[in-house]
């Protein structure tokens, strides 16, 4: 075996003992680690102690969680970064303007990844957060990118099994269809209790030219959802950044 080789595979290691933090981060022994990396304990306990000489793991007891160096290389990836940057005072604007949780996601693959959630002291309890991902059609964001991003994604998303987050969540393909269908049209999207019991969601894409590259939303708790009195801050915004993002573009 190769020097490079040798590299390649304890690489692969290292991505396999990461990826057990997807979804929702946490922590973990040792021991649970190597199981679910399906790598032996010696093996484990080698490439886990790389990883926190590096700053990408942090030892707590015998727990081992996400390092500091992995979100500040993650905030540095450039299409969030620079969306990101671009985006926050439009969402500030739409938070002052509806004093409600707002949240900012790109795609990826099937799901959505939340860049930035704005929301004040009293907000109600939700499963995003920044850098968490949620599939694509049990969310507002999720629904509005996946609506502007062609019939291929769809037709693939809709070819399997749809997953179900709440009692809510939408499992029936031709349900959804009809939903990304009005979506298209109205440039809207919404979510009841489809992601988290007692929170509904509105939510606008957000465009760079012709392509669909993010969507804002405001969250709400259900007997507050008032999609009338929502829709023209979320359309407002979502205008107004696609309106910079094509703006910078026609300058590059």
């Amino acid at each position: 075996m190769t020097r490079n080789s040798r590299t390649g595979n304890m690489l692969d290691k290292a991505v396999a003992v990461l990826d057990v933090y997807r979804p929702d981060g946490g922590s973990f022994r040792l021991t649970e680690l190597a199981a679910r990396a399906g790598l032996t304990k010696t093996t484990a306990f080698r490439v886990v102690g790389d990883l926190v000489r590096l700053g990408l793991l942090e030892r707590e007891g015998e727990r081992y969680r996400l390092g500091g160096a992995l979100f500040e290389l993650g905030s540095l990836v450039p299409r969030r970064h620079d969306l990101r940057e671009v985006a926050l005072p439009f969402l500030q604007d739409l938070f002052e303007s509806t004093r409600q949780t707002v949240h900012f996601g790109i795609r990826d693959d099937r799901h959505v990844m939340y860049v930035e959630r704005i929301h004040g002291h009293d907000a109600v309890p939700l499963p995003s957060r920044i850098g968490g991902r949620l599939p694509l059609t049990c969310t507002a964001i999720g629904k509005a990118l996946l609506a502007f991003s062609g019939p291929g994604l769809t037709d693939a998303i809709l070819a399997d099994p749809l997953p179900r987050l709440t009692y809510f969540s939408i499992t029936d393909p031709l349900r959804l269809r009809t939903a990304l269908e009005q979506t298209h049209v109205a440039g809207l999207a919404y979510e009841e209790q489809e992601a988290v019991l007692g929170v509904s969601c509105i939510a606008a894409p957000v465009f760079s030219g012709a392509e669909v590259v993010a969507a804002l939303s405001v969250a709400v708790p259900r007997e507050q959802f008032r999609p009338a009195h929502l829709a023209p801050a979320v359309r407002t915004a979502a205008l107004g950044l696609s309106r910079t993002l094509r703006e910078q573009g026609a300058r590059r």
